[in-house]
């Protein structure tokens, strides 16, 4: 997954990703921390759940 995500920054600078970005307009994306791999899935009420 190589896609470009659209960034910006919050008020307090924080940067903001757009989760339907992320998941190329799916529902589900792949996120790698430190070796371990997390699920980002958007639910069909439109809540995020991270697990890993």
């Amino acid at each position: 997954m190589n896609a470009f995500v659209e960034t910006w920054l919050t008020a307090d600078a924080t940067p903001a990703h757009d989760a339907r970005a992320l998941t190329e307009g799916g529902s589900l994306a792949r996120i790698v921390l430190d070796g371990q791999v997390y699920s980002l899935r958007i639910t069909k009420a439109g809540k995020l759940i991270l697990t890993k």
